[in-house]
């Protein structure tokens, strides 16, 4: 168990302005709420998947990375790139021995237009690193999409919007078994250990928010962990 704790952290993130983007934590308990739920159960994780930012239709309304609303409450928006996360991730059985992030993990938007996703700026970025410092410790770290890779290095795995689910996949496999091979020295018993029990998810569920920047189209918000990294094109639309 690490030294982590997750109400502080949310607490923490809450309170942070990271450039322009919107801090969807800031004035929801709920999304809160969820996220310290979420890196409570995962605090055993090994694994430490990162994306580029929080996405529009994603962990802006869940509150948690890689995740959709309509994942955790079934009402809301989907995302399909955290559909194909957590679809890979439960189909190799790893979903309770990952930790979902992002670089930046507030909502990098156009201006005017909160409905859009944009790749974070380098102040965005410098400012939002520490979290995922804070994440890191004793954790490989999967690296997805171009910005995470520039800063975590390691193999770059492809971020599975666009048709890229299989590139993802393969990439993911290759990360780990790599990571495995360069550790298992020095991680003795921890290789033994069994998996990570996964949680229920009705513990991060609750009743969907929206706040005063959402747009129509967003829908109600509630969380559930998926999938939504952000594709390497400058003008996406799919976002984690």
């Amino acid at each position: 168990m690490r030294s982590l704790n997750p109400d502080r952290f949310a607490e923490h993130l809450a309170a942070a302005q990271v450039g322009k983007t919107f801090n969807q934590y800031a004035a929801s308990e709920l999304r809160r709420r969820r996220l310290a739920l979420y890196l409570e159960a995962r605090a055993d994780a090994r694994y430490l998947l990162v994306g580029e930012a929080a996405g529009y239709r994603g962990a802006r309304i869940s509150g948690l990375p890689f995740t959709s609303e309509r994942q955790l409450s079934g009402t809301g928006p989907a995302e399909a790139s955290a559909t194909v996360v957590h679809r890979v991730l439960a189909e190799l059985g790893l979903e309770g021995d990952v930790l979902l992030w992002n670089v930046v993990p507030t909502h990098p938007h156009r201006r005017g237009c909160s409905a859009s996703n944009r790749p974070p700026t380098k102040s965005e970025v410098r400012e939002a690193v520490g979290f995922l410092e804070q994440l890191a410790p004793d954790r490989l770290p999967i690296a997805v999409g171009r910005l995470a890779h520039s800063i975590l290095g390691g193999r770059y795995v492809r971020h599975p919007a666009h048709g890229g689910s299989a590139a993802f996949r393969t990439g993911l496999l290759l990360s780990i078994a790599g990571g495995e091979k360069r550790s298992d020295r020095g991680r003795g018993d921890r290789s033994r250990r069994s998996p990570v029990p996964r949680p229920p998810s009705e513990r991060w569920i609750g009743r969907g928010e929206r706040d005063d920047d959402d747009v129509d189209d967003h829908g109600s918000a509630s969380a559930t962990p998926a999938a939504a990294s952000a594709d390497e094109r400058p003008d996406r639309r799919s976002r984690r």
